[in-house]
C-alpha cells in the first residue's frame, strides 16, 4: 500500500492554492465543498474563480507567488500552475515549513494525492491507484456508481439520527452492532425511499430478538480468492474472531472484518481449545483453511462450511 487512505477534516481550515486556471478551478471546487478556507495566489484567475472571490467564498492574492505568502496556518498547499519550475519551488517552500503539499499531476512532488470520489450524501467512497492508472480508477468508479444504491445517503442520515436513542434501547456496543446488521440487511431498508419507511423497519427490527449466541463458520479458500462466494464474505465481515494458519494469504485475510481479532493456530489440538473458549465467550468465529485440508475435518462437526466455486 503506497498511500495511507485518510479522510481529512478541512472544515474552516486554511488552504493555499497557487495558480488560477482550469486545474485550480477543479481543486478549489472540491476544497470549498469540504468547507476549507481557500486563498488563491495568482496574477490572473479564471472567471469561475472570480465569481467565487466576488461572492466571498474564497480569498485572492492578486500577485505572483513568493515564499512570503506561505505561513504555518495553512494545512495544505496546492501547486496548480503550468510552470513546473514554479510548482517545484512551491513544493520546496512548503516542505521547509512542514506543510502538506500537492503538485498537481507531478506525483514525486506530492505528500498526498486525491482519489476519485463517489458521493451518496454522508457516504463517500474513495478509489485510488496511487497515481498509476487514472483510467482504470475511472472505470471502477463507473462500475460502483451503477451498483451502489441511490438511497445510501438516506440510510446514513437515518443511522446518524438514531445514534443516541438506540443506546437507550441497546446498552452494549455488541448489541447495537448486531442490531444494525439486522436492520441494514432488511429488504425493506434496502429499497426504502423515505424516512417513514425506514422508521417502520426500525421499530420492527427493535422488536426482534438479537442473536447473542456465538457461532463458527469455516471458510475454505483456494488459489483464486475471487472464487469465494458472497455468502463467505458476509460471515467474514461479521466475525469477531478470525482463526487462521500462518500461511493464510493476505488477500483472504484482508476480506475479513477490520476490527476482528486475528489469531494464528498451528495444530488441530490448539484450534480445538481456542474454539471451546470462543464458544464460552459467545463469539462469532471464522476459521480460514485452504480447501481440502483434512487435518481439521473432525472439528467441523456439522458446523457451517463454505467452500469456493470450481477453479479453472
Amino acid at each position: 500500500m503506497q498511500y495511507f487512505p485518510l479522510f481529512l477534516d478541512l472544515s474552516n481550515k486554511a488552504v493555499l492554492v497557487v495558480g488560477g486556471g482550469e486545474v485550480a478551478c477543479r481543486k478549489i471546487d472540491a476544497l470549498l465543498r469540504a468547507g476549507a478556507r481557500v486563498t488563491i495566489v495568482s496574477p490572473k484567475i479564471a472567471p469561475y474563480l472570480q465569481d467565487l472571490v466576488e461572492s466571498d467564498k474564497c480569498d485572492w492574492v492578486q500577485n505572483f507567488y513568493s515564499p512570503q505568502v506561505l505561513n504555518r496556518n495553512y494545512v495544505q498547499v496546492w501547486a496548480t500552475t503550468d510552470n513546473p519550475d514554479l510548482n517545484h519551488q512551491v513544493h520546496k517552500d512548503a516542505k521547509k515549513m512542514g506543510i502538506l503539499v500537492n503538485v498537481v499531476d507531478d506525483q514525486p512532488y506530492c505528500d498526498f494525492i486525491t482519489p476519485s470520489m463517489l458521493n451518496r450524501g454522508r457516504i463517500q467512497v474513495a478509489i485510488s491507484s496511487g497515481g498509476a492508472s487514472p483510467v482504470l480508477v475511472r472505470n471502477l468508479r463507473e462500475t460502483l456508481e451503477a451498483v451502489l444504491p441511490q438511497n445510501l445517503g438516506l440510510l446514513a442520515e437515518f443511522g446518524s439520527s438514531k445514534r443516541n436513542s438506540i443506546k437507550e434501547q441497546l446498552p452494549t456496543v455488541d448489541q447495537r452492532r448486531k442490531f444494525w446488521e439486522m436492520f441494514f440487511a432488511d429488504p425493506r431498508v434496502k429499497s426504502a425511499k423515505n424516512r417513514d419507511e425506514l422508521e417502520i423497519a426500525y421499530v420492527a427490527t427493535l422488536k426482534n430478538d438479537i442473536d447473542e449466541q456465538g457461532e463458527v463458520t469455516w471458510i475454505e479458500y483456494g488459489s483464486d480468492v475471487e472464487l469465494l462466494p458472497i455468502k463467505a464474505m458476509r460471515y467474514m465481515q461479521q466475525a469477531e474472531l478470525v482463526l487462521h494458519l500462518e500461511q493464510c494469504p493476505f488477500g483472504v485475510m484482508d476480506l475479513c472484518r477490520r476490527d476482528a481479532e486475528r489469531e494464528v493456530f498451528h495444530s488441530a489440538a490448539e484450534l480445538g481449545e481456542r474454539l471451546q473458549r470462543a464458544k464460552q465467550e459467545k463469539l462469532r468465529v471464522c476459521v480460514l483453511l485452504f480447501k481440502s485440508t483434512q487435518e481439521y475435518s473432525l472439528l467441523q462437526n456439522q458446523q457451517r462450511v463454505i467452500s469456493p466455486g470450481n477453479e479453472n
